[in-house]
């Protein structure tokens, strides 16, 4: 038996989607443990690009369940313009579960988020799709979940109870109009019928899976860098990315986790506003951007580009507890006679290795880098670890060494087979 977590190691967008369907292959479950449809997650594979953002990226499998877990906050309206793409490009979502304690961003969740940016001062710079609303729900125990919607009658009469404190806030606050109660019922009971196929009572799902010795495989969103907790706060997301998230977020019990993976660029990139030391605003940031493609699945922004920070990689190692590294678009850095990874920041005079993980206090660290020689190679159909050429493989060492956590698997082009494993 095997339960394995896949967690972003940085800011997010670390290509998660790509190893996430590689460990598919050997993975009974998919189960997705937080976020909401503010994830995107691309998968390349025989000459077809998918997209995912709330579906586990494990749905490609068909001997494989995808399961949306309790941690997960769920946009009924992208659900179903997700799962509309995916049935035209052929994709079958009857092995699609989801769980009964999943709480839904509900519109008005989007328009609070939508509304708190454009009036704020000091913006997060967040996806505006309502994640942080529906969080904020869930805490304040007024969120509807899945198990609420299958109810009509529970429903309707919970959301009536919500929208007397939401209305007054989008009326007063933001001179917006308030939001109508029956028509938003009638609307949902809709997609009620659609997912009640799927509904599922996730925690038990998973623990009789156990009990049989399937394989799991956890599936993160966003990136370490973002957790709520131990992110860049407040330049972070609304729910935990880290390894002890997947326990909240599916169930499974923390002595039940055999492996954690952790995966990181090759160099490192951040969406939204907050913080980022090794931030590139140069040629060499727009050529790293357009070769790597760095533009969001989610939002269509242009990611932020800076050089590896192992600094904050070390941090992500230590705090998830990584056995394994996963280092993707290593072929993005082909053709640079130097590279530049980030060993110590220089913080109020002095030098430190350690993350600083304040959002204001480390927006005044100054990276300090040491030179790596680069490669001229395209190395995009290298299989093995010794075709690559010697300062690619000294790159490699070096990460390795610094974080002190073993790189197992090697990324060197969107699609499946361009993978090195170690």
């Amino acid at each position: 038996m095997s339960v394995r977590v896949v967690v972003g190691a940085q800011w997010g967008d670390e290509a998660k989607g790509k190893i996430v369907d590689l460990f598919a292959q050997q993975s009974q479950y998919v189960v997705r443990y937080a976020g909401g449809s503010n994830a995107g997650h691309t998968v390349c594979t025989n000459g077809k690009t998918y997209k995912f953002h709330l579906i586990p990226s494990g749905i490609l499998h068909p001997d494989t369940l995808a399961v949306i877990g309790d941690g997960v906050v769920m946009d009924l309206r992208s659900f179903q313009t997700e799962t509309e793409v995916l049935r035209q490009q052929g994709v079958s979502l009857q092995n699609l579960r989801i769980g009964l304690g999943v709480h839904l961003t509900m519109p008005y969740h989007r328009q609070l988020d939508e509304l708190a940016e454009a009036k704020i001062e000091g913006r997060i710079g967040t996806t505006k799709r309502g994640i942080g609303p529906t969080y904020a729900d869930k805490a304040d125990r007024i969120g509807l979940r899945v198990a609420d919607l299958l109810d009509r009658q529970r429903f309707e009469t919970r959301l009536r109870r919500v929208l007397e404190r939401r209305n007054p806030v989008l009326q007063r606050v933001y001179e917006a109009p308030a939001i109508d109660a029956d028509a938003l019922t009638e609307e949902f009971a809709l997609y009620a019928e659609q997912i009640r196929p799927y509904a599922t009572d996730v925690p038990h799902l998973l623990m009789s899976s156990l009990e049989r010795g399937e394989p799991i495989l956890l599936e993160g969103a966003q990136g370490t860098l973002l957790d709520l907790d131990y992110g860049t706060y407040p330049y972070v997301t609304s729910s935990h990315p880290v390894s002890a998230g997947a326990c909240l977020g599916t169930g499974i019990a923390p002595n039940r986790i055999t492996e954690i993976w952790g995966v990181a660029k090759a160099y490192t990139t951040r969406v939204g506003e907050g913080p980022f030391p090794t931030e590139l605003n140069d040629e060499t940031g727009d050529r790293i951007r357009n070769r790597g493609r760095e533009y969001g699945t989610t939002t269509g922004r242009a990611r932020r580009v800076g050089w590896l920070d192992l600094v904050a990689l070390r941090y992500s190692a230590r705090l998830n507890g990584f056995t394994a590294l996963a280092i993707t678009l290593l072929d993005v850095l082909s053709g640079f006679p130097t590279l530049k990874v980030c060993t110590a920041y220089r913080y109020c005079g002095e030098t430190t290795v350690r993350f600083v993980s304040d959002g204001y206090a480390l927006d005044e660290c100054e990276p300090l880098y040491t030179e790596l020689p680069g490669w001229q190679e395209e190395i995009t159909d290298c299989r093995q670890l010794e075709a690559l050429p010697v300062n690619a493989q000294a790159y490699l060492r070096f990460i390795e060494q610094y974080v002190g956590v073993p790189i197992r698997l090697i990324s060197v082009g969107p699609n499946r087979e361009q993978t090195i494993w170690v």
